[in-house]
């Protein structure tokens, strides 16, 4: 319901910026919000589902004839629930390996705090459709500790394939994506989750006067 909320705000705010001042040019700045869904790869080891939501904030640094570029900065949080289902793989040489086995074959919530920075390369197809690849890493928080992954500071690494459609001051975002999460070795546990997901969202371009462009 909340992003059924979240969305229809949008909408309703394409809808009054027709009442906008006709003599404004686009920004090269977007705002925007995306929810997600997804799951690790099939593994018989272990299970793992996540969803989440994020903001986004775009900003075009180049543009050719061919190809625009962009800068893209997003704060997410990610809500994971993992299993693991091989206790074999807590090995007896590991440190109270029989009470870990117990706790990690619990189900439970893993919750992530991320900041990925990525670069976005956009192809147009015509006037209001385009298509983009977008590489994004940052630094993570994750608040429960698994066998795979430890505790604490880690990475997320993103890549992504996407489609957006322009409907005026508004852009419909559609975005499968391949995400790993690990801690570069920083942490014990370090094999990570490797998950396939698909976003969905909508991005606000805001516009600028004429008379701003000219000063």
């Amino acid at each position: 319901m909340m992003y059924n909320k979240i969305i229809g705000f949008f909408f309703c705010a394409y809808a009054l910026s027709f009442a906008c001042n006709a003599q404004q040019t686009p920004s090269d700045i977007k705002l925007g919000f995306l929810v997600g869904f997804g799951s690790e790869f099939k593994n018989r080891n272990y299970t793992y589902s996540n969803q989440y939501f994020k903001f986004q904030f775009v900003k075009t640094v180049k543009s050719t004839n061919r190809f625009s570029y962009d800068l893209v900065l997003q704060p997410e949080f990610n809500s994971g629930t993992h299993q693991l289902l091989n206790l074999y793989f807590v090995k007896p040489d590991e440190e109270n390996y029989i009470e870990k086995r117990e706790r990690y074959t619990k189900l439970k919530t893993c919750n992530e705090y991320i900041l990925n920075i990525g670069l976005l390369m956009r192809y147009p197809l015509s006037k209001k459709l385009s298509l983009y690849v977008l590489g994004s890493v940052g630094p993570m928080y994750i608040d429960t500790a698994t066998e795979r992954l430890s505790k604490g500071f880690a990475f997320a690494d993103v890549l992504a394939l996407g489609v957006n459609y322009e409907m005026g001051q508004f852009i419909l975002d559609f975005r499968p994506n391949l995400r790993h999460t690990s801690n570069a070795g920083l942490q014990d546990n370090n094999a990570g989750f490797n998950t396939s997901n698909i976003e969905i969202g909508v991005l606000f371009v805001p516009k600028k006067s004429v008379k701003s462009i000219l000063k």
